[in-house]
């Protein structure tokens, strides 16, 4: 059964005309308009390698990569690699890896740490017009200086060493003379401003620890605020977009550019992505990894990029997630049942049929010869007439759902039950006749029999009908597979919202993963490629997982069925 292979397509750039305007658009359009770069549209996306990417991450990706390429612009990939402490090659490398499956490719591949000798000269500069002084200060002090929303700072008393003693320092923290936390280099800029951020802000501090690219070279590392504009203003970055919460750290960026007379990047923020029943917390994601309360960063109930390509995401139901979430200058949260009503939509298109039995119940037909082995013709994608079909092996045993059976059923159930006829997906029409029980009276086995005039799941010719069509597996060439039932891996809608004192792993879901290790599915499904995505009929969409092996495939699913989003989003246009 053949796959689409959305990992090897490339996002095409949409047409102008295909875009919904928003105020960073209509940025650039006025930038163009007026010519103020020379007609050219640069942006970035600037990860700290700190961890793996996540849903949040996406936005700001398809951002990024978006503008610049409607506009015939370029974009790089620059990592952000200011702490080596918390950053590491796994995270460059993996970050990397999701770019391009979103379907993206930079125009330059960058490092901040590229430009660590430029950003010391630069520092250097600062110094040299007056504008920079090393502080002797703790952390906690300089907070204490700082003052506060209604209190304006004061002055560190070291603000107003001469320029030697400054460089001489400065000098000696990158000789390595000073321990961690003995010293900062700070911009000198007013400690009267309302604006926390140009109250003297941090550019450097002194931290002996190895950096992943750079090695033992440097034991004074600029802090973000310092590199990420300047870094920017290297690249000649047009439009450098960041989220709401950097608004009060433009002046700042503003500010460095300015006083160092380089190329003026301009910074604008949008609203952050918010899922309802998810964190998109890089520290908290690694406090579940670190802690054991998920199987690592791809584990498929985890938010980050590699989690939702293990579970099954397509790059194209991400892309057009997040074109359909938009920009804004406002924050809110946005409805993960969103997120899901776009994979459904894309693996409806896309995703191959079969059958399979999660929790079987064996089914005999009494009436049907015991070695015939008929193959019954299934349509692959009833969305894509070129998809073919496929032969499935039906005979006298079968395997069905345990909840397709009630032996006393309730009202309004039309499925099979003692003396009910229903219909075999692509089959025969078969009728209850009789059930066997274990020694507990739980029922094992069920006896039907069927009627040769409705093969392929046809209506007989006394044109009779039935209320229920069910799907199944013929037990003599199913083949054993385990499947891992995903649910929300937090039962609050804002998983950070806790009681005083309370840990946000209180609202971790324990019943988030379900692992039924006794399935049956079809024998075309015996051998699957890792990563290749199907619809198994009437339970949802389901993907490879790399734990398969050949004859043993483990399958994740992505998401089921039932689309409450396209509920909800059809209850709303009707209350409008």
């Amino acid at each position: 059964m053949n796959t689409s292979n959305p990992e090897t397509e490339t996002a095409a750039a949409p047409s102008p005309e295909s875009r919904p305007s928003n105020f960073l658009r209509d940025a650039v359009l006025e930038d163009l308009k007026t010519n103020k770069f020379g007609g050219r549209v640069q942006t970035r996306f600037p990860p700290e390698p700190n961890g793996y990417l996540h849903i949040g991450h996406a936005k700001a990706i398809c951002l990024d990569f978006g503008l610049a390429a409607e506009f015939g612009g370029h974009t790089n990939l620059r990592f952000d690699d200011t702490n080596p402490e918390k950053e590491e090659t796994e995270y460059v490398d993996s970050i990397m890896q999701d770019v391009k499956w979103l379907g993206f490719e930079w125009s330059g591949l960058f490092y901040a740490s590229d430009y660590f000798d430029q950003l010391y000269a630069w520092a250097v500069q600062l110094i040299k017009a007056g504008k920079a002084y090393v502080d002797d200060l703790s952390a906690d002090q300089i907070r204490k200086y700082r003052g506060t929303l209604t209190e304006p700072g004061k002055d560190s008393p070291f603000r107003n060493r001469s320029i030697e003693e400054n460089l001489d320092l400065f000098e000696r923290m990158r000789a390595g003379e000073f321990p961690d936390g003995a010293r900062v280099l700070r911009a000198k800029i007013d400690m009267a401003s309302p604006n926390f951020n140009l109250r003297d802000p941090v550019m450097y501090r002194i931290l002996h620890a190895d950096h992943h690219r750079t090695g033992s070279k440097w034991c004074i590392y600029p802090l973000y605020d310092f590199a990420h504009g300047q870094s920017d203003s290297i690249e000649k970055v047009t439009h450098s977009m960041c989220t709401l919460e950097f608004e009060d750290h433009r002046p700042l960026y503003n500010w460095f550019i300015k006083e160092l007379g380089i190329f003026p990047s301009q910074q604008y923020e949008f609203d952050r992505l918010n899922l309802t029943y998810t964190l998109l917390s890089k520290r908290k994601l690694l406090q579940l990894v670190r802690d054991g309360r998920v199987n690592g960063w791809d584990d498929p109930r985890m938010p980050t990029l590699s989690g939702l390509r293990r579970r099954g995401y397509t790059p194209e139901a991400i892309r057009n997630f997040c074109g359909a979430v938009g920009v804004s200058k406002t924050t809110g949260s946005i409805e993960l049942a969103m997120l899901e009503h776009f994979v459904r939509e894309d693996l409806n298109k896309r995703a191959p049929r079969a059958m399979a039995v999660l929790r079987p119940l064996k089914v005999v037909i009494d009436n049907y010869p015991e070695i015939q082995t008929e193959e019954m013709e299934a349509v692959n994608n009833p969305e894509d007439p070129s998809a073919g079909t496929r032969k499935v092996p039906f005979s006298r045993v079968l395997y069905i759902e345990q909840d397709d059976f009630r032996e006393i059923p309730p009202p309004k159930y039309f499925r099979l039950s003692p003396g009910r006829e229903v219909r075999l997906r692509y089959g025969y029409f078969v009728t209850c006749k009789s059930v066997v029980k274990d020694a507990k009276g739980e029922v094992i086995e069920v006896h039907c029999t069927y009627d040769p005039a409705t093969r392929g799941g046809n209506n007989p010719p006394d044109g009779r009908k039935v209320k229920s069509t069910i799907h199944w597996v013929s037990a003599a060439h199913a083949v054993d597979a385990e499947v891992r039932l995903y649910e929300n891996l937090f039962t609050k809608e804002d998983p950070n919202h806790t009681e005083e004192g309370q840990d946000f792993t209180v609202n971790l879901n324990p019943n988030s993963l379900e692992v039924l290790a006794c399935c049956k599915v079809e024998p075309s499904l015996a051998s699957p490629a890792p990563g290749s995505r199907y619809q198994f009929e009437r339970l949802g969409y389901f993907c490879v997982d790399h734990d398969s092996a050949p004859g043993k495939p483990v399958f994740n699913r992505t998401v089921a069925l039932k689309d409450t989003w396209a509920k909800v989003e059809k209850k709303t246009e009707k209350n409008k």
